[in-house]
């Protein structure tokens, strides 16, 4: 399994998630299986965002098409700064 971690700054969560559900990168289409969105307890104004995909090169292509979104006047009203991103392979995950 490989995931697309993505970490940015937002506006507010409600404008941030109205843009992320219009899903503008069409997660689906693209390979997406799971996404999981996170935020911290403390900071109500940031995000992490997880998208599992069978591996690299469909998170490759996704992280190409959020690229093109963040630069988009679409994006503008819910993000603040620029979004990290990083494309991570699946080591070993376990349940306790």
């Amino acid at each position: 399994m490989t995931v697309l971690r993505v970490e940015h700054a937002i506006t507010d969560y409600d404008t941030w998630k109205a843009a992320f559900d219009h899903d503008p990168a069409d997660r689906k289409g693209s390979g997406v299986r799971r996404y999981r969105i996170y935020r911290p307890v403390d900071d109500p104004h940031y995000i992490t965002l997880d998208l599992e995909f069978d591996g690299a090169p469909e998170a490759e292509a996704m992280l190409t098409k959020l690229h093109q979104v963040w630069k988009s006047s679409s994006a503008a009203p819910a993000l603040v700064g620029d979004p990290q991103a990083r494309i991570l392979d699946t080591v070993e995950a376990t349940d306790i």
